[in-house]
């Protein structure tokens, strides 16, 4: 017989300068840098604010109670990192023979002359995020971590190179460096 370890109960305090509100479902960290909401009605945890911490609590004491308790306070960590310190994620621009220029234009990033086509691929900015270019290096910074993330991902994908061989074809933006701070 194996023993468990029963998980019903996080509290996570809030470092100086971070503040926490709670209303029904919905929690919003600010701090020095910014602002996340954070919708958890499709979890099934329990969230309390409490001075200066938010409290979790699970259900009940099954496996998947302390998996979502665990996931609960990783997106509250990140959260708490993104006021904090902020994400960074770094992309390298990569042709062999066309070169492509990288722009961004309202809240969608522009690549130009990928492989020699006449339209630009397009990707979104998803949220509150900052992309520069600066020579072939695109730089995303922001608050939130999915934010971010999201962000890289589309720009990857929207210089994805479909029906040729990976291999050979290395061309595309790719992130090369994912960092906290700003």
């Amino acid at each position: 017989m194996s023993s468990e370890k029963k998980l019903d109960e996080v509290v996570m305090t809030m470092p100086e300068g971070v503040k926490q509100s709670l209303q029904g479902r919905v929690l919003t960290i600010q701090g020095p840098l910014g602002k996340i909401s954070k919708d958890f009605s499709k979890v099934y945890v329990s969230l309390e604010s409490r001075d200066g911490s938010v409290v979790i609590k699970s259900y009940g004491a099954r496996r998947r109670d302390a998996a979502a308790l665990n996931t609960v306070r990783s997106h509250l960590r990140n959260m708490i990192d993104g006021v904090t310190k902020g994400y960074v994620y770094r992309l390298k621009v990569v042709y062999a023979h066309f070169p492509s220029s990288v722009k961004t234009k309202g809240n969608t990033v522009l690549v130009e002359n990928f492989y020699g086509e006449r339209s630009p691929r397009v990707a979104e900015i998803i949220g509150t995020c900052k992309v520069s270019v600066e020579g072939d290096d695109v730089i995303i910074k922001g608050v939130s971590k999915e934010d971010v993330g999201q962000t890289a991902a589309n720009i990857e994908q929207a210089t994805r190179v479909k029906r040729k061989d990976q291999r050979v074809f290395l061309d595309g933006v790719y992130v090369y460096e994912r960092t906290k701070g700003q």
